[in-house]
């Protein structure tokens, strides 16, 4: 697969439609206690959000968990810790870079290179089907992830809604003993199911980022 083909496979699978980011967000703890960025309005095109705008909210919600991340992760214990992320908007700028390797989303990568630093594993639990996972394992490393467990979508679960499938895999880095003490995405159906100590939402502009 040539670059361009790989760059336009992972692309379609982060289409935007439409959006609006007219003002910038602050990040508000819900009161499910999930850090949540909630920006402007919505109803215009998505290429029509403004890029900076979209940053300024996504480092919003890492700047809370990052002291999370830095207390939760002090003292473990013997504890195997994990942090789950979603890829499209959340670790890589999908729809905001179409390109191939696609940049790291920079608050993110930085909190992620953090807490690998403090012994905590990443594992990337993502929509994607199942034929782009060389790539995007290329693309997450690349950019300088360190990849503990990247799950995507086989053909049987091209069948389950998407919430139903990415809690399933957080059950099954479980099963593996980890404690997952974060889980960031940025659409509900990252982030729904439980099987995570506490969440945090990247901003979708009511769902109309990938």
């Amino acid at each position: 697969m040539t670059t361009v083909a790989v760059a336009m496979a992972i692309g379609l699978g982060g289409a935007a439609t439409t959006a609006t980011a007219a003002t910038t967000s602050a990040a508000t703890p819900s009161a499910t206690g999930t850090a949540t960025g909630t920006a402007a309005t919505s109803g215009t095109a998505a290429a029509k959000v403004d890029y900076e705008t979209w940053k300024r909210d996504v480092k919003a919600v890492i700047d809370q968990a990052r002291p999370y991340v830095e207390q939760r992760t002090q003292n473990p214990g013997g504890e195997k810790q994990a942090i789950v992320l979603d890829i499209d908007n959340t670790s890589l700028e999908s729809d905001f870079k179409f390109a191939f390797p696609a940049p790291a989303v920079e608050p993110v990568l930085q909190l992620m290179k953090y807490a690998d630093t403090r012994g905590v594993d990443l594992f990337f639990v993502t929509a994607r089907p199942d034929i782009l996972t060389l790539p995007t394992r290329y693309n997450l490393e690349t950019v300088g992830y360190p990849v503990a467990g990247l799950y995507v979508r086989s053909l049987p679960d091209l069948f389950d809604e998407v919430a139903a499938y990415k809690t399933a895999k957080r059950a099954e880095i479980e099963k593996k003993g980890y404690t997952i003490i974060a889980n960031i995405g940025n659409s509900p159906t990252d982030l729904v199911g439980g099987h995570a100590e506490k969440t945090f939402k990247l901003p979708d502009y009511d769902g109309q980022l990938s």
